[in-house]
């Protein structure tokens, strides 16, 4: 039967020294070998999961940075896509001044009276209250302002050019830069004109056409033209472009979103997520930027489209450069955001590193110090052995 072997107290004491003394070195050798001195959270509680939620921190900042990173992309995606597109509108631009260049082909009424001002009042120039200037595009429209105390030159400009009372007159109408009234009809089919009723003789004088409705000195019936072959050209040369701006805006984008086609992108910058950058979504198709197909429909025979098709290049122009700015100013932000992630990413390791990471000098010479203690803590046992071992000598 087994029976249990008694061990003196000097040898019990020597054993269970050796035996830590052991089970030390092997935490030592274990740190040693990972780095670090707390691999557990038996090694110490606080420390591990302290450090397991600085990393889980990091984990979600990490995913974070991902975020701001795929904004900083798209960002530069919509930079790229506005400098492409500002040399596409230089380019329609271009387009529109060949078209000016050429000779209009359109039936075109020039006043001669010059250095007028839009503000100038009607009534200044002899037209009374009641007096009815009447405005016709060569068809059955015909477009009948009234003048009166409070009407200008400027009034009636406007008023042709949103279509009269008929909402149909085909009729356009500026001011020259030297101060010349100037009216033209949209297609070149038609010719067009100008008459008033005013029992003043001089009143549509002043205001640089003839006192009847027939030739004259000054013509008050400007003819139709023909059609221009070269406007047309440039009319569909300007479409192509319109359809490049659409296209361009549509493909300037990353990851599926384009900033230029409509389309906004919410970025998380903390990792609560509490904390969001919208970068702005803009229309930047030839229609959302101003550049309608109504600018081409008489194929820039028109004087009148093509300045307003110039100036609607000239405006959508500005609107790139101001979101240009704001691209710029939102750019900084999400640097800004990027820079500050990452180093509360480096902040988190280098804490994660002060709770968890040995001294490799410190655990190497206390090793070595161990080591030695094992071997004399084996010696020691050894000497206790022996002690027991001289009752022997009795019996010999």
């Amino acid at each position: 039967m087994p029976f249990s072997v008694s061990l003196s107290q000097g040898v019990l004491s020597n054993l269970l020294a050796l035996q830590q003394t052991t089970s030390v070195i092997n935490t030592v050798q274990n740190q040693l070998a990972t780095g670090k001195k707390v691999n557990t959270a038996l090694d110490n509680p606080t420390n591990f999961f302290l450090a397991s939620n600085f990393q889980n921190t990091i984990t979600t900042l990490n995913s974070v940075l991902d975020q701001i990173n795929i904004g900083q992309r798209t960002l530069d995606a919509a930079n790229t896509g506005i400098t492409d597109l500002t040399n596409l509108l230089q380019s329609a631009q271009g387009t529109l001044n060949q078209a000016l260049a050429s000779a209009p082909t359109t039936s075109l009424l020039t006043g001669t009276a010059s250095n007028l001002a839009g503000s100038a009042l009607l009534s200044t120039l002899g037209f009374a209250a009641t007096d009815v200037i009447t405005v016709n595009d060569g068809t059955t429209n015909t477009t009948t302002f009234t003048a009166s105390a409070t009407q200008t030159v400027q009034s009636l400009i406007n008023f042709i050019n949103t279509g009269g009372n008929t909402g149909n007159n085909k009729d356009r109408a500026e001011l020259s830069g030297d101060g010349r009234v100037l009216i033209e009809g949209a297609t070149g089919a038609a010719s067009i004109s100008i008459t008033t009723n005013s029992a003043s003789t001089t009143a549509i004088q002043n205001l640089g056409f003839n006192a009847t409705a027939t030739n004259g000195t000054i013509n008050n019936t400007a003819a139709a033209g023909s059609t221009s072959s070269t406007r047309a050209a440039l009319a569909t040369q300007f479409d192509a472009l319109r359809t490049q701006i659409d296209q361009l805006a549509a493909d300037s984008g990353y990851n599926g979103v384009s900033l230029l086609n409509n389309q906004s992108l919410s970025v998380t910058v903390n990792a609560s997520g509490s904390a969001k950058v919208i970068l702005t979504s803009n229309s930047d198709t030839s229609a959302g930027l101003g550049l309608t197909s109504t600018f081409t429909v008489n194929t820039l025979q028109d004087n009148f489209d093509v300045n307003s098709a110039i100036s609607a290049v000239k405006t959508a122009l500005t609107t790139l450069q101001n979101q240009a700015s704001t691209y710029a100013s939102q750019v900084s932000v999400i640097q800004a955001r990027q820079d500050f992630t990452s180093r509360q990413i480096n902040t988190l390791s280098t804490g994660i590193n002060d709770l968890t990471l040995a001294d490799s000098n410190q655990v190497g010479a206390q090793l070595l110090a161990l080591q030695t203690r094992q071997t004399l803590s084996s010696t020691a046992l050894s000497i206790a052995t022996q002690s027991d071992q001289n009752v022997l000598r009795l019996f010999r």
